[in-house]
C-alpha cells in the first residue's frame, strides 16, 4: 500500500506488488515514517520545477509515490550484499536513514566531490522517480521502499527514537551553517555570534537548532504562528517574533535591529517565498551573510540591486539540500542531545497511509502544523 500522487491534488491509496527480485545492490526497507518535506507540499500543488535555472531542471513525472525524509529497517538486501555509506555491512533488521538522492557517480560534480545534489543525473527519491513501472515503491508514503544499487544509507544509533530519526534529512541541510562557519569575515558565523531564522517553519526550526548547537550568542526566529514560534523557542531560539500580518515587513525589520543594532551576522531565509528575500536581507549586518534554503522549487523571480551586495560587502549563499557527507555526523549529534534538547517536538502530526490525503492536507493548512510525518 503507497500513497500516490496521480496528479497535482490527486492523491490515492494504491496496492503495488511487493518487489522479490531485488537486483544486485538493491535494498528493500520496511517503513516506519517519513516526513512530509515543503517538496511534497509544493510538488502537490503542482509546483514541480526543481533546480530551475541549471542544465539539469527537472519536472515532476507523475505518478509518484511521494516521501523522501525515511526511516525503516532492511527487510531484504540484493544478490552480493550491500553497504552502508561508512563502509559497513547492511543486514537485515538494521535500522537506516536512506539519502534522498542518487548521484550518478561519473559526471564531472561527481568525480570532483562536489555536494552529490549537483550531479547531472541526478536520481530523486519521491520526486523524479516514477512509480509507474517496476518494483514501483520509490518513495516513503509506502509499507516499503525500494532502495537502488549505491543509494547513500546510514544506520540509526540504537536508542534514537524514530521521531527524532526522521529528522535527519532536514537536519543535514543545515550543513549550510557549517558552510557560514568556513567562511573568513567579514562573512560567516562564528560562536557568539547572531543568527536570524525567516520562516520558522521545519526547515527554519532546525536552521535555529542547529545555530544554539554551534554556539550562537543570538538566535532570532520569525513566524506569522505563535505556535511554530513555541517550538523553535524549546529546541534553542533565543527570540521569538511575530512577523506582521500586513505586507510591510517594516515593523519586524525594526524590531530585530532593536535587538541586535547594526543587524545580524546570519540570515537564513527559510519561508520558501519570494517575497520575504528583500526584508532578508535588510536583517544583515554589512559584511553579513544570507543562507537561502527556502526556495528549491521556482516560485518567481525576486528584485536584486548588485550594488547592495556590493556597496555592503554581503555574501548570499544558495543551498540546493542536504549534503550525504554529514548524515552521520548529523545522526551523531542528534544521538548526543535528543534526551535535552527536545528534538521529537518538530513532529506535531502523525497520520497511517491509508489517511495520507488529511496528512497533507494538515501539513499544508493547520497553523500549528511543523512536521507531519506519515508512520506505518
Amino acid at each position: 500500500m503507497a500513497a500516490t500522487l496521480v496528479a497535482p491534488f490527486d492523491l490515492q491509496v494504491r496496492q503495488y506488488p511487493m518487489p522479490t527480485d531485488l537486483e544486485s545492490g538493491a535494498v528493500l526497507v520496511r517503513m516506519l515514517a517519513s516526513g512530509i518535506c515543503g517538496t511534497d507540499k509544493h510538488t502537490y500543488r503542482g509546483e514541480t520545477e526543481q533546480y530551475a535555472g541549471t542544465d539539469h531542471a527537472s519536472s515532476t513525472p507523475f505518478p509518484i509515490i511521494q516521501g523522501h525524509e525515511n526511516v525503516g529497517v532492511v527487510e531484504a538486501i540484493g544478490a552480493g550484499g550491500a553497504t552502508a555509506f561508512d563502509g559497513s555491512t547492511l543486514a537485515v533488521g538494521d535500522r537506516i536513514v536512506p539519502a534522498p538522492n542518487r548521484a550518478c557517480g561519473t559526471c564531472r560534480f561527481c568525480r570532483e566531490d562536489f555536494p552529490y545534489y549537483f550531479c547531472r543525473n541526478l536520481e530523486n527519491y519521491g520526486n523524479s522517480l516514477s512509480c509507474a513501472n517496476p518494483p514501483h515503491l520509490f518513495g516513503g508514503f509506502a509499507e516499503y521502499l525500494y532502495l537502488l544499487p549505491d543509494t547513500p544509507v546510514f544506520k540509526v544509533p540504537e536508542g534514537l527514537p524514530d521521531d527524532v530519526a526522521v529528522l535527519t534529512e532536514l537536519f543535514a541541510v543545515t550543513h549550510s551553517l557549517d558552510l557560514a562557519a568556513q567562511m573568513p569575515r567579514p562573512a560567516g558565523f562564528r560562536p557568539g555570534d547572531s543568527v536570524a531564522v525567516v520562516g520558522a517553519g521545519p526547515v527554519g526550526l532546525v536552521h535555529a537548532a542547529k545555530a544554539a548547537l554551534l554556539g550562537a550568542g543570538r538566535v532570532i526566529a520569525i513566524d506569522r504562528f505563535s505556535a511554530r514560534l513555541d517550538i523553535t523557542a524549546d529546541l534553542g531560539a533565543t527570540d521569538c517574533l511575530i512577523a506582521a500580518e500586513d505586507e510591510d515587513p517594516a515593523e519586524t525589520i525594526a524590531e530585530v535591529l532593536d535587538l541586535v543594532p547594526g543587524g545580524v551576522d546570519v540570515v537564513v531565509n527559510a519561508t520558501g517565498h519570494p517575497d520575504s528575500f528583500g526584508p532578508a536581507m535588510s536583517l544583515l549586518r554589512d559584511g553579513g551573510t544570507l543562507l537561502e534554503v527556502g526556495a528549491f522549487v521556482d516560485l518567481g523571480p525576486v528584485d536584486l540591486n548588485p550594488a547592495d551586495l556590493l556597496g555592503r560587502n554581503l555574501t548570499l549563499v544558495g543551498v540546493a539540500g542536504e549534503d550525504a557527507r554529514c548524515y552521520d555526523t548529523t545522526l551523531q549529534m542528534l544521538a548526543d542531545h535528543h534526551e535535552s534538547i527536545p528534538f521529537h517536538r518538530a513532529v506535531t502530526h502523525r497520520f497511517a497511509i491509508a489517511d495520507a490525503i488529511e496528512a497533507m492536507h494538515t501539513a499544508l493548512g493547520a497553523d500549528g502544523a511543523m512536521k507531519v510525518v506519515i508512520a506505518t
